[in-house]
């Protein structure tokens, strides 16, 4: 017996509707691929294809951003249309970049015939890099002493106001501008990207950057703390005339590649447009100390020391704690019983301030743990060797050490019954350690005034006893002469004017 299913009437009605439509819409497959109706600029418009916008010429563009910031320098052609555009630029040498102010009529009115502050930085592009940004820059700094990763060529600027590097910060500076007057900035970078490449087997490719503008206008206090636009771009440095070089092997290699494959390519543009973006995470706007070289006609936020990425932010300054009630080791060595609060403090007690946001969870024992590369990896090579130093309590061997005893009344009395024939019961001496780094009479009598608990003015002068009993007066070559360890015995003798003593080195 077979079962046969009976559609109602109006269901027979839906179910051929849904078939014409299925047809109609498989039919014009063939047209809507074929090669005369295919255009890349269709594609280009599919909402998927929103976000690469940014990295084509903003002729379209519906929105009109305040300020755009163009970096005088040709894209790469090898660039896939989905990723950013990327620029080459060769190490030292000065890149003009345009501040363009593209207000409209009546947008922005508060800062007509006002100046605007803004900041360049050059970051890192990879996040990896961004969250290692404070110890990858002091390793640089180690190794390349006294330069700078981003300068301004001032002389070939036009327009800029009290340009400012900070010495702190390595690779950002600083400036004020008028929009309504042309302005060109000159800046040079002098880190290539295969100075943040880990070399293993020699040929690594070199680490992007981002060159990003931070803007900002006055406030009420005349402080710059409001943002009103932010911009970046991708690069890479190359050594003196590698990027030429990079861009010419890009350029022949696009050249062999077939038409079809071309089009999965942005073409290269003599200039780059920064695409806007966030502000800079390390930058605080609650900040309101002037900056320093800025006159005081302009003043501006000062920025925290340390070099910025999303988790090396400014640290506040740690709170003053009660010295008297604080325990000396606490001051000293970090104790593996020591809490996280504890740790802390001892961090910022000992100057490590920018790691105690990293360390915020460790204890004293976890602290301790850490193996001197561990703590180079976490805090490089300069900072890292000075806290493992400092945490395991390693001191620097003094220059000189001598010790000393204070020769006293009853000893001269016990001298005098042995010279008499009475019996004298041994006597135990005790001796003080002095230790001497800058081996001079000053260093020497400040330490002896410290042995005395007196104060250094009330010893007039310090003597030692020579040959047949003569007193020599302790210079700074006698003191360099000394042998290490040597034993002394101390005598005072009253000056013959003021409350100060003669001190006698037996």
């Amino acid at each position: 017996m077979a079962w046969a299913l009976k559609l109602p009437l109006a269901d027979e009605v839906i179910e051929s509707g849904l078939v014409q439509d299925f047809d109609a819409s498989l039919s014009g497959i063939g047209q809507e691929l074929g090669a005369g109706a295919y255009s890349m600029s269709d594609v280009l418009a599919l909402p998927i294809f929103k976000q690469e916008e940014s990295s084509l010429p903003p002729e379209n563009e519906n929105k009109i951003l305040p300020f755009q910031y163009v970096l005088c320098a040709a894209t790469s052609p090898a660039v896939k249309l989905h990723d950013e555009t990327l620029t080459y630029l060769n190490q030292g040498q000065s890149y003009e970049i345009r501040m363009l102010d593209n207000r409209k009529i009546g947008e922005l009115p508060e800062i007509n015939g006002k100046l605007v502050k803004s900041i360049f930085r050059v970051v890192f592009h990879d996040r990896r890099l961004q969250y290692t940004e404070h110890q990858q820059l002091e390793g640089w700094r180690w190794n390349r002493p006294g330069d700078r990763i981003l300068d301004i060529d001032i002389p070939m600027s036009v327009g800029i106001i009290d340009p400012r590097a900070n010495p702190t910060q390595l690779n950002t500076v600083e400036f004020l501008w008028d929009p309504s007057k042309r302005t060109s900035v000159f800046i040079q970078v002098h880190c290539i990207s295969t100075e943040f490449t880990m070399r293993k087997h020699g040929g690594e490719k070199g680490v992007p950057f981002r060159v990003q503008i931070d803007t900002f206008k006055e406030n009420e206090n005349g402080e710059y703390t409001e943002h009103l636009h932010s911009a970046s771009c991708q690069i890479k440095v190359f050594k003196p005339k590698g990027a030429d070089r990079k861009q010419k092997t890009d350029r022949e290699k696009m050249e062999k590649r077939t038409p079809h494959e071309k089009e999965k390519y942005q073409p290269s543009y003599e200039t780059t447009i920064l695409t806007e973006c966030s502000p800079w995470p390390e930058i605080t706007y609650v900040n309101n100390a002037p900056s320093p070289g800025f006159n005081s006609s302009h003043s501006s936020f000062s920025i925290g020391e340390g070099n910025g990425s999303p988790n090396h932010q400014p640290e506040p300054p740690p709170p003053i704690a009660d010295v008297s009630h604080t325990s000396e080791l606490m001051l000293v060595n970090l104790l593996p019983t020591s809490t996280p609060q504890e740790a802390q403090q001892w961090l910022h007690r000992n100057r490590f301030s920018t790691f105690s946001r990293l360390f915020r969870n460790f204890s004293g024992a976890d602290l301790l743990k850490l193996t001197r590369e561990d703590v180079i990896q976490i805090c490089g090579p300069a900072d890292g060797i000075r806290l493992f130093n400092a945490l395991k309590g390693r001191m620097v061997r003094p220059r000189l050490t001598i010790y000393v005893c204070q020769e006293s009344q009853q000893l001269r009395d016990l001298q005098q019954k042995h010279d008499d024939g009475d019996t004298v019961t041994s006597t135990f001496f005790v001796y003080h350690a002095i230790y001497l780094e800058e081996l001079t009479a000053v260093e020497l009598t400040e330490k002896l005034a410290q042995l005395f608990s007196i104060s250094s003015q009330q010893i007039s002068q310090i003597y030692k006893q020579g040959p047949t009993g003569i007193h020599v007066l302790i210079s700074d070559e006698m003191i360099q002469n000394f042998q290490d360890e040597s034993c002394f015995v101390l005598d005072t003798m009253k000056a013959e004017t003021n409350d100060s003593y003669h001190i006698i080195l037996k």
